[in-house]
């Protein structure tokens, strides 16, 4: 997790807080219903705690969802978020993941769209490619961190009662509509907008009951402080300095757009243009609240609760594994809870000149009529980023691309939607505290309070758990021919280890497993062979970790893999073993991302 996913974290938070402030001074309300939709990355977590940290009589969380189409897979994300609320006790909490239905190519939707693909890119199934996703990191630094959540899931967290289950687990689409039927809902949406958007498209008779939808996202006004040069250093390069996004992957390309916004941008606008008020917390925030060498040292003395304890020490690994040592100097600029102000914006959704069909909008390519009635020639007819290479967003001459796609555009005429915008985050007004920012303050004062807390963690619930290793004496064991096993996690895969296992040592040997990062499971899905081994007895087999995407492939892409479902039957299933991975036994051994 980079610098801005770290310091947007506590941007997010002000939602809450600007939520509770409209409401000061007035007879108390009932309570707030809240829906979230959330990509699971490390930062959210930050702000579902705080959430679940509030009175319900204030605020209560009715249902969580989850987008697949970003930071987190599906299968790694809704078993954390499982394992998670029933930490804090709140296994009432519907949670949505995922949907099998899809988008025909005249645009009618289908029941329960899983999410797992931008809408432009959405078909009749769970397999597609990976046009804005590509972006984000598959391994270290991306999906893998976040999936495991740099290992401390596994350490801290309990293991709930709720778990993914093949054909049972309730689809984003359905919580969606039956938290906000239930009666009028404020919407908070943490990544990217392809769920919401699907529900806002598919059920506009429902949109009276939304109240207000709070977003963490985008850049309008911003300047990214990250690649900037030192005064006087006419050696250095800069990179992403004064970009108004934080795509830190392809700013060569595309300088405007923000991760949340650029994993679906016509989703983005979808929700933008509903007419339903919003309040936008972008990057021009979450640039002036840095993480500080002051709040750190103050979190770290502060964690009497679980959920402190578990928010800092993701927030620990994420400062641990900065790219350098200058974490600290990096975040730590002259910036002055947040300065309010209404903007006219717009989201870009293609770029000009529109009406030119070049291939890259299926909106358009290939219909005689536009998709969802768009209309011919309009803002979505133009070209659309397909990648982070692609070579239509080149600026001939200049080091920063032309695309524009995702970009939370200040804009005025017809096309502009005026939204509520977080410019500026506020000083301390306790002048005796040593952080700078008041909503520091707030923050660790609420996640500390013996209030709505958490039940227990990992080593509480299990007080008898103790990490042996298991390793069979082989001094005077007769050894068969040494075999090495190279899996790709596949359930297949995992029935033949267990066959391997069962084996007479006398015959085969297994003397090590090579597990191939670019098949039918993702990474993360490592611990589940950590804990077969556990179950088996041989917690002496080592395990390999190998390449993350295919041979002579890009580090960012999805050339191959593509092939392979998200949903049942796919990447859902075999993260998770079919569900059958949370009745193995917890191996002490687990992935290990930073040593």
């Amino acid at each position: 997790m980079g610098w801005f996913a770290v310091a947007r974290t506590l941007s997010l938070l002000l939602l809450v807080a600007l939520a509770r402030l409209a409401a000061a001074g007035m007879p108390r309300p009932p309570p707030h219903r809240i829906l979230v939709d959330t990509d699971m990355d490390t930062d959210d977590l930050f702000a579902i705690l705080y959430l679940l940290k509030h009175d319900r009589a204030e605020f209560d969380v009715k249902a969580i969802t989850i987008n697949a189409n970003s930071w987190t897979d599906a299968g790694h994300a809704v078993n954390q978020l499982y394992d998670l609320l029933y930490m804090m006790g709140r296994d009432d909490i519907a949670v949505g993941v995922g949907g099998e239905g899809g988008i025909s190519n005249d645009g009618r939707i289908y029941p329960h769209v899983g999410g797992y693909f931008p809408i432009i890119d959405q078909g009749m199934s769970t397999i597609g490619e990976c046009r804005y996703r590509q972006s984000i990191p598959q391994g270290s630094g991306g999906r893998l961190d976040i999936n495991a959540n740099y290992g401390v899931r596994r350490e801290i967290l309990p293991q709930g009662n709720r778990s993914y289950s093949p054909l049972q687990q309730p689809t984003t689409q359905q919580v969606m509509i039956d938290t906000i039927s239930a009666g009028p809902t404020n919407v908070f949406l943490f990544g990217t907008h392809t769920n919401f958007a699907l529900f806002l498209m598919s059920n506009p008779h429902l949109k009276k009951n939304v109240k207000h939808i709070y977003i963490m996202g985008g850049g309008v006004r911003s300047q990214n402080p990250t690649g900037c040069c030192p005064k006087n250093d006419t050696s250095c390069v800069p990179r992403q300095c004064g970009d108004h996004g934080n795509m830190f992957t392809t700013y060569t390309k595309n300088p405007h757009a923000e991760f949340n916004i650029y994993g679906d941008p016509f989703g983005v606008y979808q929700v933008f243009h509903s007419g339903i008020p919003i309040t936008l917390v972008p990057l021009d925030a979450t640039n002036t609240i840095p993480i500080t060498e002051s709040f750190f040292k103050a979190f770290e003395e502060q964690q009497s609760t679980y959920e402190a304890q578990y928010s800092f020490q993701s927030l620990k690994i994420a400062c641990d594994t900065w790219f350098d040592d200058q974490f600290y100097t990096k975040l730590n600029g002259d910036n002055d809870f947040a300065e309010m102000e209404v903007m006219n914006i717009t989201v870009v959704t293609s770029n000009e000149p529109y009406g030119v069909h070049d291939g890259s909008n299926p909106f358009f390519d290939g219909h005689a009529s536009p998709k969802f009635d768009l209309l011919k020639g309009g803002v979505h007819s133009g070209h659309v980023q397909i990648g982070f290479n692609d070579s239509f967003c080149v600026l001939k001459g200049g080091t920063k691309g032309k695309c524009q796609d995702g970009y939370t555009k200040e804009v005025q005429g017809p096309d502009s939607v005026a939204v509520l915008v977080a410019v500026k985050a506020k000083p301390n007004r306790n002048v005796k505290s040593p952080l700078d920012r008041e909503f520091f303050d707030h923050f660790l004062e609420v996640l500390n309070r013996p209030e709505h807390t958490g039940h227990f963690n990992f080593t509480d619930q299990f007080r008898h758990y103790k990490e042996i290793m298991y390793k069979p004496d082989l001094k005077h064991q007769i050894r068969g021919k040494p075999v090495i096993f190279d899996m790709d996690m596949s359930p297949g895969d995992f029935l033949a280890l267990l066959c391997l296992l069962k084996a007479p040592m006398e015959a085969i040997d297994l003397r090590g497993i090579l597990v191939s990062g670019n098949g039918w499971a993702n990474p993360a899905t490592v611990d589940v062979i950590y804990d077969v081994l556990h179950m088996m007895g041989r917690d002496d087999i080592p395990v390999g970790l190998g390449k993350i995407t295919a041979l002579r492939a890009p580090d960012l892409g999805c050339e191959y893999v593509k092939a392979i479902p998200h949903g049942s039957g796919g990447f859902l299933d075999t993260d998770t073993l079919f569900g059958l991975a949370r009745v193995l036994p917890r191996s002490p051994r687990s992935l290990i991302l930073y040593a």
